[in-house]
């Protein structure tokens, strides 16, 4: 696999903070090697032939909705991307615990993952709280934009769904105005309720609870036609 000249424009910030601690960091050594995604193009489903579905996480941050999404779906075969190394470190730590075997792990930009996937073999997708890039002139580096929508648009199956989550009152209407200017997704919420009540599978996280964001946080489920 080759390099791109001209990568597209980071999305996230730092990729590391504090010192990762000796246990986790002896996970990066050794599962991180067992359940990273191959670095060529590959069919997730041939990871684990038995999978029912695979899901896809955009940015886990700590892993803790990943992993217990795995843990109720262990017939889902989950893929995680996050770029944050302390992240990564938390998620290994989750999925040594509960001795997850359905979850693959790209520690790196999602977008070098999803340049790798086959057509239309994902089921779902979870955006769960991004970097929300306040500033206006820091919009642009937004995960969420045209060209990643029409990415996601080639790798999710028809009827597959999409949740996107944020607390930043202005990344929920950049989100929905650009999902709705794809012919490729649908916004199927009818009441304010379906946007401001947490869905009956979402799973809170310790970074959710912290409500860093301007608002209470919203969840946007989009489903692929």
């Amino acid at each position: 696999m080759t390099s791109d000249p001209h990568p597209p424009m980071r999305s996230f910030g730092r990729i590391k903070s504090r010192p990762i601690k000796p246990r986790q960091a002896a996970l990066m050594d050794s599962l991180l090697l067992e359940i990273r995604c191959p670095l060529e193009d590959f069919d997730p489903r041939a990871l684990q032939p038995q999978a029912k579905a695979v899901w896809l996480e955009i940015g886990f941050g700590g892993g803790e909705h990943m992993a217990a999404q795995a843990a109720r779906a262990p017939d889902t075969l989950i893929l995680g991307a996050e770029p944050f190394q302390n992240g990564v470190a938390s998620a290994l730590r989750h999925i040594d615990e509960q001795g997850l075997g359905n979850v693959r792990l790209h520690d790196g930009d999602v977008r070098e993952l999803m340049a790798r996937l086959p057509d239309g073999g994902l089921d779902r997708v979870f955006i769960l709280f991004p970097d929300p890039w306040p500033k206006a002139r820091h919009n642009k580096r937004r995960l969420v934009q045209a060209e990643l929508i029409a990415e996601l648009a080639r790798l999710m199956a028809p009827g597959a769904r999409l949740r996107f989550a944020t607390d930043w009152a202005d990344y929920a209407d950049w989100t929905l105005e650009r999902f709705l200017a794809s012919p490729a997704f649908v916004w199927e919420a009818e009441t304010a309720q379906d946007w401001r009540q947490p869905p009956a599978d979402h799973i809170t996280t310790r970074y959710e609870e912290k409500r860093l964001g301007d608002c209470a946080p919203v969840f946007l489920d989009f489903v692929r036609v």
